[in-house]
């Protein structure tokens, strides 16, 4: 799709005339028209706004065919998936798992491929054989072969150590001790908990990403203790398969 056709249909589908998006990105409406009649393209400060507002990467409002691949764990990219920097504009070179708000999720490989696994691996495609391919794949993206322009000295590494040693100082009962936390986008995991008075209420954003993991409950059966934490909250709830019924143990301002 040519990049006049993309912009007609996305602001089609956001409801706007060609005025009402010339408004909104700071040009006429006669701009907007050469646009969709593919006499002109936006330029780069223009489809940086159109992106934001439409909140589709500008390899997409180009009508790019290229594929991209996230440079950190090597997801394939499509734009539900790219990471925001902090001021919510979006970084096409990783996904919202590896990079968030301006932070890279990851310093060892090692722990990056296991999270992978576990994820990736099936009946056709054994975990040794995920993992294997893994260890081949990751050394040639950017971000690894980068590491020491791009990592942060191990700032962030500490940061997680100490929301792990906050979490383990909870001594919730029946919780096995944190050992590691990972980056957990917040639709994945925003469940609804039920009030006493019946009503359901989320704490989380769909949107942003967030520290966490899930234990196995060292009294065993079906319920799994859920942890997750960022720089203002620590959230401990359990839950049955799924997400399914969850309830609240802890949730503490830091």
């Amino acid at each position: 799709m040519d990049t006049k056709n993309v912009i007609q249909e996305l602001r089609t589908r956001k409801g706007l005339s060609q005025e009402e998006l010339a408004n909104k990105v700071f040009v006429t409406r006669q701009a907007v028209s050469r646009w969709e009649n593919g006499e002109t393209v936006p330029n780069t400060d223009t489809l940086k706004l159109l992106s934001e507002l439409f909140d589709v990467s500008i390899n997409t409002l180009l009508g790019s065919p290229q594929k991209r691949i996230c440079q950190c764990c090597g997801m394939p990219l499509e734009d539900p998936m790219i990471s925001r920097e902090k001021d919510g504009s979006m970084n096409a070179h990783y996904c919202k798992w590896c990079y968030a708000d301006g932070e890279y999720m990851y310093s060892d490989m090692d722990d990056l491929i296991e999270v992978c696994v576990k994820n990736m691996a099936s009946a056709e495609h054994p975990a040794e054989e995920v993992r294997a391919y893994l260890k081949s794949m990751l050394p040639q993206l950017d971000y690894w072969k980068r590491y020491e322009e791009l990592g942060d000295g191990g700032a962030f590494e500490e940061f997680k150590q100490k929301l792990v040693d906050e979490i383990n100082a909870l001594e919730i009962e029946g919780m096995p001790r944190v050992e590691k936390l990972n980056a957990l986008v917040g639709s994945y995991v925003n469940l609804a908990y039920r009030l006493p008075n019946g009503s359901t209420v989320k704490f989380l954003d769909d949107n942003a990403t967030y520290l966490g993991n899930q234990l196995e409950s060292e009294f065993g059966g079906e319920r799994c203790f859920g942890v997750l934490a960022n720089m203002e909250f620590i959230l401990v709830c359990t839950y049955e398969k799924d997400g399914e019924n969850p309830e609240l143990v802890v949730y503490k301002h830091r």
